[in-house]
């Protein structure tokens, strides 16, 4: 693991990763579906070409495995990640195909500190994967776990929860 180069006091709402690409051939696509998502169009050329995809077309599932990977690679080992409460929106978009080329940017949209772990910030992010013709094949938001440089004051726990009850 590299050495920590971003705590949560580092992920500002607003800020941009781009988290790399990757590319994926057939055999991967059909090795993945395979074991976790058998589909015909997944795993067959001859029912992808029948579907209504056209074409073999990796499971959405592979798609967000990928995401994940470039996610870890290229931001998660340099962070103070503790983790991911969960994800609250998926969506897939469009088919990725054998060859596609994909690339995948990172925005966070909102970052607060836990009330009950001074010592852990949550941060929201979008993550947005795109092919190599610029389109979105997919999008999905969620959370984050990290930790502080510093623990959460008294007083920033007061306005976070004085926000909080504000509703």
């Amino acid at each position: 693991m590299s050495q920590v180069k971003y705590y949560w006091e580092d992920l500002q709402p607003g800020s941009v990763r781009h988290l790399g690409t990757t590319s994926v051939s057939a055999d991967e696509i059909k090795e993945f579906a395979g074991q976790f998502d058998p589909q015909p169009f997944h795993v067959d050329e001859a029912a992808g070409r029948r579907s209504i995809f056209g074409n073999l077309c990796a499971s959405g599932w592979h798609t967000c495995a990928l995401a994940m990977k470039l996610t870890v690679e290229n931001f998660l080992h340099e962070s103070s990640s503790m983790g991911s409460p969960g994800l609250e929106n998926l969506r897939w978009l469009k088919p990725v195909y054998p060859g596609d080329t994909l690339r995948l940017q990172h925005t966070i949209t909102e970052s607060r500190p836990l009330r009950t772990r001074t010592d852990t910030g949550l941060v929201r992010a979008v993550w947005e994967m795109f092919n190599q013709n610029g389109e979105k094949v997919l999008q999905m938001e969620g959370y984050g776990m990290f930790g502080r440089r510093q623990p959460a004051t008294p007083e920033e726990i007061a306005r976070l929860e004085a926000s909080l009850a504000k509703g």
